[in-house]
């Protein structure tokens, strides 16, 4: 346990570096460690709420989240993310949608050094559409299912479609990531979480070390070091583990069908 805790307080460094909550990698890392399959997602959600509260709060009240243009984005998020933790999926198919979007991760992080600054709104923010919304929905849905925040597949959709400056689309991104974790929880809730709560009193030391990761990671990443790097090393990091959980789930595949 004290090595699984040292790896999450690791992500939870790196990943608060960057402005993401992390969930997809301790979804992984959970997975890897053999925890039992249903209470993956709602210690990975809570891991997530614990390291972005902090964030989506500071940037809250630099005023860089408008709540008028961002709310169109958790209209339908939110009910999906806790649709999604309500749906209940076998290990093979939840490791093949956890492979999947590790490696969607990665591949984005890789991409959002240069597109962080290539994409910069031109004339100002662009007008809400209904592709963003549409595609939050989405990602809140996998949010739940999985147990992640899905702020690290929305962010760049906000930058490709320049929807505002980086410091706004970083705030949506954490509290995005704030409400459709919140929103997957109630949703696992929903299922009964009687066995799940003696797994997490198991792993009560993940919490505390997401806790210190994440505060360490704000402050060197806006202080310290250039986030555009730490996101390539995340991103190799995050791609090495979709790769492991790629051939896991091949294995699961196969033996299933012989």
């Amino acid at each position: 346990m004290l090595l699984l805790a040292a790896a999450f307080l690791l992500t939870a460094l790196l990943y608060a570096m960057a402005g993401f909550g992390g969930g997809s990698t301790y979804t992984a890392l959970l997975v890897l460690a053999g925890t039992d399959i249903k209470a993956v997602p709602v210690i990975s959600l809570l891991c997530n709420v614990l390291v972005v509260t902090l964030g989506a709060i500071a940037f809250a009240r630099a005023g860089n989240f408008d709540a008028r243009r961002s709310w169109p984005l958790f209209i339908l998020s939110v009910p999906a993310a806790a649709l999604g933790g309500r749906l209940a999926v076998g290990e093979t198919l939840f490791l093949g949608l956890l492979a999947f979007s590790l490696l969607c991760a990665g591949l984005t992080m890789l991409w959002q050094p240069w597109w962080q600054q290539e994409r910069q709104p031109a004339n100002g923010p662009r007008p809400v559409g209904w592709v963003e919304p549409l595609i939050a929905g989405l990602l809140g849905f996998a949010a739940g299912v999985v147990g992640i925040g899905g702020g690290i597949f929305l962010a760049p959709l906000l930058y490709v479609r320049r929807w505002g400056p980086p410091k706004a689309i970083a705030a949506t991104s954490a509290m995005f990531i704030l409400v459709n974790s919140l929103a997957g929880l109630v949703g696992q809730a929903s299922k009964g979480l009687a066995a799940t709560a003696a797994v997490i009193g198991d792993h009560l030391l993940l919490f505390p070390a997401v806790v210190v990761g994440g505060a360490a990671g704000a402050l060197v990443g806006s202080r310290l070091i250039d986030p555009k790097w730490v996101r390539v090393v995340s991103a190799l990091l995050i791609l090495y583990v979709a790769v492991r959980l790629g051939l896991r789930w091949a294995a699961a595949l196969s033996g299933a069908s012989s």
